[in-house]
Parts: structure tokens; C-alpha cells; sequence
């Protein structure tokens, strides 16, 4: 597969803070690769939009849509969730994402009740970082 077929689809939710900081670093990284915002609410989506994402969707149907053909899905953790960030990720949308067969790389969240067993809190740069770094295992895996 070549790199400009890869999907990667960023989800979030609320203000969309993490997910436009998420495109943000995909396309400074990776400027080739498409990115589709999906959001569960129009906030979110146009955050991400602004972050540089190359086209975005709201909504329940958008979500399940997308992360079915997402090759990568990148998002706060709570996504994965039934009421993940504070309700907006519908069971439909948890099982959409949980079912995709995209890799998911999530980064955790300290809004979502999930607690990872990964050491202490850092900071939301230190997660981007090694989210970036795992983006490009995938897309060199992917590409090769």
C-alpha cells in the first residue's frame, strides 16, 4: 500500500483539544497521509479541522463509518468506552472503534475514569510524542 492510500482517522470528543493536537502532529510529521476528523459532536470535528485535518464528520453514523475504514485510529483512550468522555461516545460508536480492524493508538486521559498501568501521568506532549512514534512503526509497516 502506498502512503498516500492510508487513512488515519483521529477521534475525540468535547472541545476536541486532544484530537486537534493529534492532527496537529500527524500532519507536521506526516504531511503525505490523510487525515478524516471524526468527532462525536461539530466542536470537535472543527477543532480537529482547524488542526489541519483533510476532512472531517460528526456524529454517531460518521464514527462507526469512518473507523471502519480508518487503517489508523488515533484518540484519547475513552473512545473506547460505552459514555466515554463524559457520555458523547455512544455503545455504538465504543463498538464501531473496538471492532475497526485499524490499529488503534490511543493516548490516556485523565477525563475518562480509565486508569492505564503505565507509570506515572505525563504531560499531553509526552504522549503526542510517543504517539508519533507509533504512527510511523504502523505506516512503515503498512507501506513496506
Amino acid at each position: 500500500m502506498k502512503r498516500t492510500e492510508l487513512l488515519v482517522a483521529v477521534v475525540d470528543g468535547q472541545g476536541g483539544g486532544m484530537g486537534r493536537a493529534l492532527t496537529e502532529a500527524v500532519k507536521k510529521k506526516f504531511p503525505d497521509l490523510r487525515v478524516r476528523a471524526l468527532g462525536t459532536n461539530a466542536l470537535a470535528t472543527a477543532a480537529m479541522l482547524k488542526g489541519g485535518a483533510d476532512e472531517g464528520a460528526t456524529g454517531e453514523n460518521a464514527v462507526a463509518f469512518g473507523a471502519a475504514r480508518a487503517h489508523v485510529l488515533l484518540g484519547p483512550v475513552g473512545v473506547l468506552a460505552a459514555n466515554g468522555l463524559l457520555g458523547e461516545v455512544t455503545p455504538c460508536m465504543a463498538e464501531a472503534i473496538g471492532a475497526s480492524e485499524a490499529v488503534k493508538i490511543l493516548l490516556p486521559s485523565q477525563r475518562c475514569s480509565i486508569r492505564l498501568a503505565v507509570g506515572p501521568a505525563q504531560p499531553l506532549q509526552y504522549y503526542l510524542e510517543d504517539a508519533m512514534r507509533l504512527l510511523d512503526e504502523e505506516v512503515r509497516r503498512l507501506t513496506a
